[in-house]
C-alpha cells in the first residue's frame, strides 16, 4: 500500500527514442470516484515526443498543474511545443491545459471531434487552435515519428482517442489498460502484483462499455505495439499480450451474460457520471451486464435498441436551471415509448440546489406503471465514499431483483426428489458443512457485514483462513488485498438472533450494526460482542472462483469469549444455495 505521507511529484523517464513519460504521482486517493476506491494512489501519465516537431500528450488534472508545469519547463521550453494531443478531455484536465496555453499560445490542440465540442463548451470565450481528428488520420512529427490516430470512443469517454507512433511502436492508450496504483515502477515488471488492480479498474471503467471495448481492441489489433503508454499506473511492456487477452476475455464475458440493463445518463459536471459508474459497478459484480449510454452523444436508435434488449433500465440526470437537460428529456420519451411494463426501472441524479430532474424521472416511471429496482437516488453536489457505496449496493439490488424474476419465470425443477445426475451431485455437495461466522469490516466511513459459513483454516504458518464471498455481496468491494476484517465465530444454540439480524435484507446504505453490541478491533473493524470468538484478519490474496471470490487472509490476533461453547455449524441439503 503506497505511503500517504509522500508529497505529490512528477517522475520523468525516457521510454523510447525522443520520447519521455512525465508521471504526475499522488500517493493518496485522487478523487471520490468508484474507480479509486482501492485507495492505492494513482499516476496521471503525460508523454513528450521531440521530433522535428514536438508533441505533448495528455497534461494532467488541476491538482497537478503547478508541479507538472515546473517539471515540464525544467526540461523543455513550452514555446517549442507544437501540439498537445488529448486522449480525452474533461474540465479538470482543461485547467492545466489553460495554464499551459497562457505561456505557450502557439500550441495546436489535437483531439477527436467530440473532444473539440467539449473544449468549445469549456472555453466558449476563447479562440482555440484545433486539429480535429475525424477518422484514422496521421500526423508527421519528423525523424520517423508518424502518429496514427485511432478513435476508440465509448459512452463514458465519447471523445476517446488512441495514438500509435510507427517508429517507436508505442501505443498511447489513454484510459485503456491502466490501473490506479502509485509506485516507483515506470514499466510493469513483476506485473502479477497488478492483476487485482487491473481487473478492478476494468470492472469499474470498462465493463459497462464491453461492446465498445471489443471494438477498440479490434481497431488496435493491427498495430504492432511494444509498449502501451497508459493514462494511469505503470506502462505496459512485459504483460502486453496477457493484458490484451484479459481485456478481450473480460469484455466477452460481459457480452455473453443473459441479463442486461440499459443505463442511460447525462452529466454536466461529472457527478452524475460518477454515480452512474458506482451503480454500474454494483450491477456487473452481481453477474448482470450493463449497456451504458451517454444521452449527450447517443443516437435515438442506439437508446431504443439498448432498451429493447434489456431486462431493466436506469436513467440518471443532473438538474440544470430546475430542469433535466434536453437530451435526457428526449431519451425519456424514447424509453417510455419502447420499454415493456415488465421491465424494472431506476432513477438517479445529482444537483446543486434542487433536484427536479430526478423528480421528473421518478414521476414519469411511476405514472407509467413501472416497478422500481431501488428507491430513486438524489445526490447533492459531489458524492462521498459512503454515497458511492450506497449507489453500488443499489445497483446490486437492481441486478438481484432481475435475477430473482428470471428464476421465478424458470421454475422447471421439481420441488422434491432426485431427478438427474446434477441433482445428485448438488445434494452431495450440500452435505459439506462449515462453521457459522459473521464477517465484519470497516474502511474509512464505510462498513459492511455478512453471514458466512464457507470458512476454513487454510495455513498453519502464517495462521491463515479462507472465506468464500459471493461476487454480488455488498461487502465484497471492501475485501481487497491489504484490507482488514474481523471473523466473528457464532456459538451453537445462541446464534439465532445474530444470524437472523444479518440474514435480513438491508437497504442500500443501511447501517448493518444498528441495535447490535459491538466493540472496535485493533484493526478498526467491528467486533460482535455476543459471539464465541473473533479473529482479526488482513486480506493477503483473492482468487476468482465462478460466482464467488475466495478470500485468503492472515489471522493477526484473536480472542475466545466463551471457552465452554462450541462453534455453530451450518447444515445444508443442496449445493446450489446457502
Amino acid at each position: 500500500m503506497p505511503s500517504v505521507n509522500k508529497a505529490k511529484d512528477v517522475q520523468v523517464f525516457p521510454i523510447a527514442a525522443n520520447t519521455r513519460v512525465l508521471r504526475s504521482r499522488t500517493w493518496e486517493r485522487l478523487k471520490f470516484e468508484i474507480e479509486y476506491a482501492l485507495q492505492k494512489g494513482t499516476t496521471a501519465n503525460s508523454y513528450l515526443i521531440e521530433g522535428d516537431k514536438t508533441a505533448l500528450f495528455d497534461p494532467p488534472g488541476e491538482s497537478f498543474t503547478t508541479i507538472f508545469l515546473d517539471a515540464l519547463q525544467a526540461r523543455i521550453d513550452p514555446k517549442t511545443i507544437d501540439y498537445v494531443i488529448l486522449g480525452h478531455i474533461n474540465p479538470n484536465r482543461a485547467s492545466t491545459l489553460k495554464a499551459l496555453l497562457k505561456i505557450a499560445p502557439q500550441i495546436t490542440i489535437v483531439c477527436s471531434n467530440p473532444g473539440a465540442v467539449s473544449l468549445r463548451k469549456i472555453w466558449a470565450e476563447q479562440e482555440l487552435k484545433l486539429k480535429v481528428i475525424k477518422g484514422e488520420e496521421t500526423l508527421d512529427l519528423g525523424q520517423g515519428h508518424i502518429l496514427e490516430f485511432i478513435p476508440t470512443q465509448n459512452p463514458r469517454y465519447p471523445d476517446h482517442l488512441c495514438t500509435y507512433d510507427r517508429i517507436t511502436e508505442v501505443l498511447y492508450t489513454d484510459k485503456l489498460f491502466g490501473c490506479h496504483v502509485c509506485g516507483e515502477r515506470i514499466f510493469d515488471e513483476g506485473w502479477a502484483v497488478d492483476l487485482e488492480d487491473r481487473r478492478y479498474y476494468f470492472d469499474c471503467l470498462m465493463a459497462p462499455h464491453a461492446r465498445q471495448v471489443i471494438a477498440s481492441l479490434d481497431k488496435i489489433a493491427d498495430k504492432p505495439a511494444r509498449v502501451y503508454a497508459t493514462a494511469h499506473g505503470s506502462l505496459v511492456r512485459y504483460s502486453l499480450i496477457e493484458l490484451t487477452e484479459d481485456y478481450r476475455t473480460w469484455a466477452q464475458q460481459q457480452n455473453e451474460l443473459e441479463l442486461n440493463v440499459a443505463l442511460i445518463y447525462a452529466s454536466a459536471y461529472g457527478n452524475t457520471a460518477t454515480i452512474a459508474g458506482a451503480i454500474a459497478r454494483g450491477i456487473t459484480k452481481a453477474g448482470v451486464a450493463v449497456e451504458s449510454i451517454n444521452a449527450e452523444s447517443a443516437k435515438a436508435e442506439e437508446i431504443k435498441s439498448a432498451v429493447d434488449k434489456s431486462a431493466g433500465f436506469i436513467m440518471g440526470s443532473p438538474t440544470l436551471g430546475g430542469h433535466a437537460p434536453t437530451q435526457i428529456q428526449s431519451a425519456l420519451g424514447i424509453v417510455l415509448a419502447n420499454a415493456a411494463k415488465t421491465q424494472l426501472a431506476g432513477a438517479f441524479g445529482s444537483f446543486g440546489w434542487s433536484g427536479e430532474a430526478v423528480d421528473l424521472l421518478e414521476t414519469k416511471f411511476r405514472n407509467a406503471g413501472y416497478r422500481f429496482g431501488f428507491e430513486p437516488i438524489r445526490v447533492k453536489f459531489t458524492p462521498t465514499d459512503a454515497v458511492l457505496k450506497t449507489c453500488e449496493e443499489a445497483g446490486t439490488d437492481f441486478a438481484q431483483a432481475l435475477k430473482k424474476a428470471k428464476r421465478d419465470r424458470q421454475k422447471v425443477r421439481k420441488a422434491q426428489g432426485i431427478t438427474a445426475d446434477v441433482d445428485r451431485t448438488e445434494q452431495a455437495v450440500g452435505r459439506l458443512v462449515g462453521s457459522m461466522c459473521i464477517v465484519t469490516t470497516k474502511k474509512s466511513e464505510v462498513s459492511g457485514a455478512m453471514l458466512a459459513s464457507w470458512v476454513s483454516q487454510a495455513t498453519f504458518n502464517p495462521p491463515g483462513l479462507t472465506v468464500a464471498v459471493a461476487k454480488e455481496r455488498a461487502i465484497e468491494s471492501l475485501l481487497y488485498t491489504g484490507n482488514n476484517f474481523v471473523l466473528n465465530v457464532l456459538p451453537e444454540g445462541k446464534h439465532i438472533s445474530l444470524m437472523k439480524h444479518f440474514l435480513k435484507p438491508f437497504a442500500p446504505g443501511e447501517d448493518r450494526f444498528e441495535g447490535v453490541a459491538t466493540q472496535e478491533a485493533t484493526n478498526g473493524c467491528p467486533i460482535l460482542s455476543d459471539t464465541l470468538a473473533y479473529v482479526e484478519c488482513q486480506v493477503a490474496n483473492r482468487m476468482e472462483c465462478g460466482d464467488h471470490w475466495l478470500i485468503y487472509a492472515v489471522a493477526e490476533q484473536g480472542k475466545v469469549f466463551q471457552s465452554d461453547a462450541v462453534t455453530a455449524i451450518h447444515h445444508r441439503k443442496s449445493g446450489t444455495h446457502y
